[in-house]
């Protein structure tokens, strides 16, 4: 598979800070966890960054742009993490974590929730979601919440525990909470992937000690069953996951011994992708290129410049090939098809600022040089 960047291709400098470009006070300090470049369903792309007094948002003025609107700044005070994930219904929603010092002792921890329901919209209210542990010194403990959501629109999140195992809370089919489910598990790692499946069902996959733990939900918005867990290491920063066939999975992390960026079907083998990523998940998704159904992953390499390749979706054994875009970031790109299927990568600049750079016309995954978006 062909994977050209327009800007590597050009010679142009990577994406640098200059003191103009610093002065506006909506510079971004890093991306939200999860998939936050996210298409809607009047066809605009949505990105979404965090910075110090909660969430900023960019939005194309219109489908397949290329020009963007914002960063408006959504005030979300004394979150210490966010998470984000699309429905089916298109809507997006969030959840964080909220630490909020009251006197002495430690700080009163909750999850909160909002959801967008559509483009360029306001959010609904955050709400809290409450906490696993009603004693501030276990509540303290938990960690960074992930979200996903069924094919049903229901939220799930998932948060380790103050015992390092998983914790989970979901809404029901009316939209109440229901409480928190311990599902079990060990030292478990803070970063953790759920992969939801079309047809219904997720698998939640959570790196540990020498292993990484899986829970399936065998039917939609039913319960989460662990299953045995897979022996590998782990780079610390996370994993990734992407439906490659209905109801199968293929899972992607960065391996300590060498191998760079690995591919992974349980019940196969490893399969090695190559590359010198640095901490922080692979970046994929789905496409169509030149007629054939590809993945694309996308990563930062130890000097942070971000690295992107394709190939044949379940297809990994054939090869890849990494080719460097010439952008650098100090976090996890994101992708995603615009409105006219055309792969779309974003990037937080080391300004603070939001730069797209959007598949061209050529054969392959050749991408023209990434704009800065405002």
């Amino acid at each position: 598979m062909r994977v050209r960047s327009g800007r590597a291709a050009r010679g142009r400098a990577p994406v640098a800070a200059t003191s103009e470009q610093v002065v506006s006070g909506h510079e971004a300090e890093a991306p939200v966890g999860g998939r936050w470049l996210t298409l809607g369903k009047d066809g605009r792309l949505t990105a979404y960054a965090r910075h110090r007094n909660g969430l900023l948002r960019w939005t194309e003025t219109r489908p397949g742009g290329p020009r963007w609107t914002g960063p408006d700044l959504i005030e979300v005070p004394d979150l210490t993490h966010l998470s984000v994930a699309q429905g089916a219904d298109s809507y997006v929603h969030f959840v964080g974590r909220r630490s909020v010092q009251k006197g002495d002792g430690p700080p009163v921890v909750d999850l909160v929730h909002a959801i967008q329901y559509q483009t360029g919209r306001p959010f609904s209210p955050w709400r809290s979601v409450g906490n696993p542990y009603k004693e501030k010194e276990r509540a303290v403990k938990v960690g960074p919440p992930v979200i996903a959501i069924s094919p049903s629109g229901a939220a799930h999140i998932f948060v380790r525990n103050a015992g390092g195992g998983i914790t989970m809370r979901r809404e029901d089919k009316n939209g109440k909470w229901v409480g928190w489910k311990d599902l079990k598990g060990s030292r478990a790692q803070e970063s953790m992937v759920v992969s939801a499946a079309g047809s219904g069902g997720m698998e939640l996959f959570v790196p540990g000690s020498g292993q990484a733990m899986r829970w399936i939900q065998a039917e939609e918005d039913g319960p989460f069953e662990q299953v045995q867990s897979i022996p590998v290491q782990i780079a610390p920063g996370g994993a990734a996951a992407l439906e490659t066939a209905p109801g199968r999975h293929t899972y992607y992390w960065t391996d300590p011994s060498g191998n760079g960026v690995v591919a992974h079907r349980p019940g196969t083998w490893v399969i090695p992708l190559g590359g010198t990523p640095a901490e922080g998940p692979v970046t994929v998704l789905h496409a169509m290129l030149d007629g054939y159904d590809c993945t694309v992953l996308a990563h930062r390499d130890l000097d942070g410049q971000v690295m992107l390749a394709a190939c044949g979706t379940e297809n990994e054994g054939a090869g890849l090939w990494w080719s460097p875009t010439g952008e650098r970031t100090a976090a996890t790109p994101a992708l995603a098809l615009d409105a006219h299927g055309r792969v779309v990568l974003g990037m937080i600049g080391a300004d603070g600022a939001l730069y797209i750079a959007r598949q061209n016309r050529e054969p392959g995954l050749a991408m023209a040089p990434a704009e800065r978006i405002h």
